[in-house]
């Protein structure tokens, strides 16, 4: 009778995944995910085919966490919705939240681009964003991004406290006011200014 499997694919990728949420992928090795199992190596490359697999499967997993978050609906507003969402997903999920867009442990240009894509197929269904272009739908939500980091980090430590109505009220305010005024117009400065200002409010 062969002998019955004690660590499972689905531990292994929750081991891993913890891992990197708490220190990022400088942890990430097969003996350091093996130490939080309390096993040796050998169970990771039963079920992984090399590390470089898993690491895809916690990149997957993380990417799944997201868009789930981005997905709640809270309002009839779908953008307004994405705003609201990604200070839920903030205040909800602080390590992870540090670790995606803060730390930079999954690397910044993967994560930011996907959140981005993501952010892209709500405003493509926004009647008031029809007539911007590519270049000022992206401004739009990093503007969105960058007033929601503010609410969100001011909130976790309880400098601020304001109700969900006055959330969607500057929300709603920003929204309008990067559609209509085309803010950051100009070339690409929300793109530059979004990781710096995120990462010095939440520093």
């Amino acid at each position: 009778m062969a002998r019955k499997k004690t660590i499972t694919h689905g531990q292994i990728l929750t081991a891993a995944y913890g891992l990197v949420v708490e220190e990022g992928f400088k942890s990430f090795t097969a003996r350091n995910v093996a130490k939080r199992m309390g096993c040796s190596t050998q169970p990771i490359y039963l079920e992984f085919r090399n590390m470089e697999d898993l690491k895809t499967a916690v990149m997957d997993e993380i990417k799944a966490t997201l868009a789930s978050k981005i997905a709640r609906r809270f309002t009839t507003d779908p953008v307004v919705d994405l705003g609201l969402a990604y200070i839920n997903f903030a205040l909800e999920n602080p390590v992870l939240y540090r670790a995606v867009f803060v730390e930079d442990h999954f690397g910044v240009t993967d994560m930011r681009e996907y959140a981005m894509t993501t952010a892209l197929k709500r405003l493509d269904t926004y009647a008031l964003a029809e007539p911007l272009n590519d270049a000022e739908k992206r401004n739009t939500i990093m503007g969105l991004w960058i007033v929601a980091t503010g609410i969100a980090n001011l909130m976790a430590p309880g400098f601020i406290d304001i109700t969900r109505e006055q959330m969607i009220d500057i929300l709603k305010a920003v929204i309008q006011d990067f559609i209509i005024n085309k803010r950051f117009s100009e070339g690409s400065a929300a793109a530059c200014l979004a990781p710096s200002i995120a990462s010095s409010i939440a520093g």
